[in-house]
Formats: C-alpha cells, structure tokens, sequence
C-alpha cells in the first residue's frame, strides 16, 4: 500500500515539473499526502453507518414462508422496506488531533478543537475543514451533510419459484433509489429448503421448518467532499460503498388457518468496499488523486458478522398474501409487503 502511495506521489511530481510550473509543488504534493489522509480517515467515519444499515436492509424479507410449496408454484412481491435510522449512527466527532492536514471551524470560520459532525444517515449540520496546500493555495471544504431522515424507505421486487423436494429458488431486485444525497440499490437471490417435509409430527401440527441460503449485493453512494484549488477541482464529490452479503437463515413458522406466524434467526457475512464513484477532478492532469485515495480507502475494506432475529405475520385473501415482519439486532428494519401465488 505505502509502496503503491509513494508511486503515484513521484509520478504527480513528475507530472507537475513536466506540465505545471509551480514554485511550491514540493510543498504542494507532501501536504496532498497529508490531506489523501485525512480524507481517508473521514471517508470511513462518514459512510460505515451507512454500510453497516444497508447489510440489515438486504437480510430482510428473504423467506415467505417456511412451508413446502406445490411444484413449480410461483410467488411475486412487491415490498416495502423501512429502516429505522437510529440517534447514534447519526453523528461522530472529529478533533483537530485526528487529522494531519485539516483544522476545524465552525459556521463563522472560528477554529474550533472539536466538532460533531453528521454521518451519511446524519443531519444538515455542517463545519468547514481547512488546510494549507502551499502559501497560495488553501483548501476549504464543507464537511458532507447526511441524509436527515429518521427512516429510509424504498420499494422492491421479489418472486420465488419452487422446485423439487421442497426447494425454492428466490430472487430480489430494486432499482436505483433516490435518498437525500445518496442513492440505494440491493439485489440478489437465494435457495431455500424445506425439512418439516421429513417430520410428519410437524406438518401435522402446520408447523414449518425451512432453511435458507443468500447472496446479495447492496450499493450505496453519497455526496462527499470536494473543492476548487489553483490546481483545479479535486473530484472526490461521490462516495460509494459497495456491499457483498452471505446469508444463512432458519426459520420455523405455525399457521392457524388463513394466518401464519413465522421466527427466523439470520447469520451473515458482509464484505465492504469504499470508492470515490464521482466525475474526475481537474487536478487529475497534475496528479491522480481519484486512483490514489481509492487505493489508500482499500485500508478500510471492512468483513462484519451480524445475528439477526426476524418475526413475520403473514395473511392469506384467496391467491394475494400480506406480509409484515421486523428484523432486530443491532438495529431495526421493517418490511411490507403484498405478494401473489400463482
């Protein structure tokens, strides 16, 4: 990693000596190092909320219904997901001991030690980060606001198709949605199978037992930083995290006619990956500032384990289901939906 830093730090002072004629790009490239630090540290600081909520936004909903269905029986949702956005994944504090590059002022560009400042599920609230690139050149930035929502909702698609000895194959899709700041998307599928099959003490009692397995990938970007310089603009104004999910899901359910109770406890496994997703920067002509923090963002590429609890009620109207369920851990996550059985 420090290696491939220093690589491209020599190459944009290649760059300048060749293309530019600053006075002070010595200076300049030794004080970009410090703020691709900064900005890095920030980076993480700002999103990971974020990140961490979309892995329970993903777990949710998965299984219908634990229950054996008829062969090549067809199942189509659509949902409703909603996460509750909790006070403490809101806000984090910055010092000016954390950073290398930057200080801190407040609204009337009075230097503050310490501030709190929004996460990417935050509010509007906003300091400025300042530091010096060379005596010419300073660097102001806004810190990013978040999306002041205390819910995120967004609808998606779901159909099932089962198939043999109790196997159903799952799938689930939502397109790109728009936040504040920020857009959503998950997709991904899963197989489940039924075992009360094998326990006829069970199906006759209408008590299910299923498991479940899933993938799914969820991408999440928002506005971030980014300013003008002498050196032109630094092209670091989109942040996107990038989620791989695997999924292990249990799931028992007992159905009192026309209505069906279902528990489910989920285990899964996250890969998370950061990336500046925005529009180029013109200071990419002197030095590849996009390519260089990326990499320096591969330092906080993140694996997180969850245990999730979900209950679910589901209602029977002839062919049409409405399902409701919570998904609880370490925060909550609500699903609706109407679903139909062909």
């Amino acid at each position: 990693m420090r290696n491939k830093f220093s690589k491209y730090i020599k190459l944009g002072i290649c760059l300048i000596f060749s293309g530019k004629s600053f006075s002070q790009s010595p200076q300049a490239l030794s004080q970009i190092s410090l703020f691709l630090n900064d900005a890095a540290l920030y980076s993480d600081k700002y999103i990971t909320p974020a990140t961490d909520a979309a892995v329970y936004q993903s777990s949710a909903g998965w299984m219908s219904s634990p229950k054996k269905r008829k062969l090549f029986a067809v199942t189509l949702g659509v949902y409703g997901n909603a996460f509750m956005v909790p006070k403490r994944d809101r806000s984090f504090e910055i010092k000016n001991s954390d950073f290398s590059f930057f200080t801190i002022q407040n609204a009337n560009s009075e230097p503050v030690s310490t501030a709190t400042v929004a996460t990417a599920l935050g509010n509007d609230s906003q300091y400025y980060l300042v530091g010096q690139l060379d005596s010419n050149n300073q660097i102001n930035m806004e810190t990013p606001k978040g999306i002041n929502q205390e819910s995120i909702v967004y609808p998606y698609l779901q159909g099932s198709i089962s198939l043999w000895k109790g196997i159903e194959v799952v799938g689930k899709f939502s397109s790109k949605v728009k936040l504040k700041r920020g857009n959503y998307q998950v997709y991904g599928f899963g197989l489940k199978h039924n075992f009360s099959q094998y326990l006829s003490s069970l199906t006759k009692h209408k008590i299910n037992l299923a498991a479940l397995v899933a993938f799914s990938k969820e991408d999440i970007s928002f506005d971030f930083l980014d300013t003008y310089t002498s050196y032109g603009n630094l092209g670091i104004n989109r942040i996107t995290g990038k989620v791989e999910t695997s999924q292990f899901q249990i799931s028992a359910s007992k159905e009192w006619k026309k209505f069906e109770l279902m528990l489910s406890s989920i285990t899964n496994r996250s890969d998370i990956k950061y990336f500046l997703t925005g529009e180029k920067g013109q200071i990419e002509e002197v030095i590849p500032v996009q390519y260089i923090l990326n990499e320096k963002l591969k330092d906080i590429y993140k694996t997180k384990f969850n245990s999730i609890w979900e209950i679910s009620g589901r209602y029977q109207f002839n062919k049409f289901y409405v399902q409701s369920s919570v998904a609880f851990g370490k925060f909550v996550n609500t699903n609706l939906s109407v679903q139909y059985e062909f």
